[in-house]
């Protein structure tokens, strides 16, 4: 999720862990410890691929998080000793923030390694767009409310435990979602006769309203959008191609093999120019995507690995393709 979510999370629950002894400097803390998993980005790395399949590493690992609380927390509980707060209470606040950080980011898309060391692939259920106004303003609502009340009074801490509440509640709301467009969507590829070997359904920017469906084909894939506006369950499909045999001649190549990891199979492999370039499927949409890759070169009508990767460019949507979004999401459009 975006840095001022994962912040106000990590307010809410360090003052939901700590709040009713230490007043706001539970809030605080909780939001330092909150944003801190994301500084991960500002670590070096080898190339642009390992920049981006390395983030939401080690840093948001439960593994990592269970090592350091209690070293993070024996710290807490010396410097605000007067408070009288026990380790056992400040470490569960720095776990908390840590943990509910890597959980958050676990529920969308991009892909989180929750229990690294482990080599599994990232854990990613895209139930939940990066940024989500609702979801974020139900918890800046208890967060000020807390934040402004005096320590004495119970009705800060009620109001952060009722944004908590409901924001998780939203949480669990958009998964039963989720699974609901996948049961149609999957019946819609099955009334249609298409094939297909994975599928994934995630909500357009911003909302729970309008969703995104990609199913992989062996030559390709195909995408259809739903509206829970839609009169019908009924799900039309864009055929687009990819030729992954492209990457045989590359197939051992660290970076190849490394984003076939992250994306889990959700990406397109073509050529352009002699270049060979794999995207991930699961961030963006036709025709703009977030994550490209240049991984091969064709020399002397030969495919050879680049080294380094390159990463294309983003193309962020323009103005009428969040309008057709928009549109989309209420039903108008199809």
């Amino acid at each position: 999720m975006d840095p001022v979510t994962q912040i106000l999370l990590g307010a809410a629950v360090g003052h939901a862990a700590l709040g009713a002894r230490v007043g706001r400097k539970a809030l605080i803390w909780g939001a330092i410890f909150g944003g801190m998993p994301d500084l991960d980005v500002f670590l070096p790395h080898a190339d642009d691929v390992a920049a981006v399949t390395n983030h939401r590493g080690f840093s948001h690992s439960l593994v990592t998080h269970t090592i350091v609380a209690p070293v993070l927390g024996a710290g807490l509980a010396r410097l605000h000793a007067r408070d009288g707060a026990s380790i056992t209470r400040w470490s569960l606040l720095v776990w908390l923030a840590l943990a509910t950080h890597a959980l958050l980011d676990a529920i969308t898309i991009y892909g989180t390694q929750l229990f690294w060391p482990s080599n599994g692939p990232p854990i990613g259920l895209g139930s939940i767009f990066i940024i989500d106004p609702l979801y974020t303003l139900l918890l800046l609502v208890g967060v000020l409310w807390a934040a402004f009340s005096k320590r004495k009074l119970t009705t800060g801490r009620r109001a952060n435990r009722i944004g908590l509440g409901l924001s998780t509640l939203y949480l669990a709301i958009a998964i039963s979602i989720q699974a609901q467009v996948r049961d149609i969507a999957e019946s819609e590829l099955t009334r249609q006769g298409i094939e297909y070997n994975r599928l994934i359904a995630t909500p357009t920017p911003f909302n729970l309203l309008l969703w995104r469906i990609v199913a992989m084909e062996p030559n390709g894939y195909r995408e259809g959008y739903y509206s829970l506006f839609d009169p019908l369950p009924e799900i039309g499909f864009e055929q687009y191609s990819s030729n992954d045999s492209l990457l045989s001649p590359v197939s051992d190549a660290p970076a190849v093999m490394r984003l076939r990891w992250f994306t889990k199979g959700f990406y397109r492999v073509r050529e352009i120019n002699s270049r060979l370039e794999i995207t991930d499927l699961r961030m963006g949409f036709e025709p703009r995507y977030i994550f490209s890759f240049v991984v091969g070169q064709r020399e002397e009508g030969v495919m050879r690995p680049l080294i380094p990767p390159e990463r294309i460019p983003a193309e962020r949507p323009d103005i009428e393709t969040l309008r057709w979004v928009w549109q989309r999401m209420l039903g108008e459009v199809y």
